[in-house]
């Protein structure tokens, strides 16, 4: 079967390749989400229960105290089916648990990662698109819209995609040869979760340029590259670099990107 791709032009005109995710693996994350949801409400619902028969008899017999667990646990309830989707999707990278077993995930439709805002539209009209039952109307969306978008797709801007693979390959590269090594690893590198948000397929890019050229450059010049890309990268998470020795530089270049490398590397 030949599958659909789309090509998305990010801001820093960098062309991307991703294929949509269809109706069948939209469909069977949500199943998994909602099996997820269903089973934490049911356990949050059950613990209420044993919270109203523990309760003194004569609490039981007042309207006001005996009504107080069922609104908090309506109140706690709606939060969660609600707030799951709109939460995991902004913080874990476009994914919720249904979604990263069946490997899809959201992005926005420039190729970058979910903003707080695209996340909370295209959650909140999931109201329209569950109608008029069963997410009928997102269902039916998803199906005929060409890159399968519900409503909340598209007045947020996103595409839902498979995730991208990392390529394998049985040899190393020169600079994987050059990181194993270092004896380098992605954990060495500490970075909060907004700043690595804030780097786009444009440090990408260059990261992966400096990290295929550094091998071939004499010594003078690769210290001159990696001090020129150190600045420019590290100054848009918020790392300072002063006082770091070169090397220490460099590693945390190649560090940044095994890291990138996940995210922006792949093949269909």
């Amino acid at each position: 079967m030949l599958q659909q791709h789309v090509d998305i032009k990010t801001p820093e005109y960098v062309s991307l390749k991703f294929q949509p995710a269809g109706l069948g693996s939209r469909t069977a994350a949500l199943l998994i989400d909602h099996l997820i949801l269903t089973t934490v409400s049911v356990l949050i619902l059950i613990g209420t229960f044993i919270l109203m028969y523990d309760m003194p008899v004569e609490f039981i017999f007042m309207y006001e105290f005996y009504s107080y667990p069922f609104a908090i646990t309506i109140i706690v309830l709606f939060v969660l089916n609600w707030g799951y989707f709109f939460a995991l999707e902004f913080f874990y990278g476009g994914k919720t648990l249904g979604k990263k077993m069946i490997g899809i995930r959201v992005i926005q439709d420039n190729g970058h990662s979910l903003t707080l805002l695209s996340s909370f539209i295209r959650n909140l009209l999931r109201i329209i698109d569950t109608l008029p039952a069963n997410y009928l109307l997102g269902m039916i969306m998803i199906f005929f819209h060409s890159k399968h978008k519900r409503v909340g797709d598209i007045v947020a801007g996103t595409i839902v995609i498979h995730e991208r693979k990392a390529k394998n390959s049985k040899k190393l590269s020169p600079i994987e040869k050059e990181i194993a090594r270092k004896g380098l690893r992605k954990e060495d590198l500490v970075i909060e979760e907004w700043a690595l948000k804030s780097l786009t397929s444009k440090e990408w890019e260059l990261l992966k340029v400096y990290s295929n050229r550094i091998l071939q450059l004499p010594v003078d010049e690769r210290k001159q590259l990696t001090e020129r890309i150190g600045n420019i990268v590290f100054s848009k998470i918020g790392m300072d670099v002063v006082g770091k020795t070169n090397e220490e530089v460099e590693n945390n270049l190649l560090i940044l990107y095994l890291i990138l490398k996940d995210e922006w590397e792949f093949e269909l």
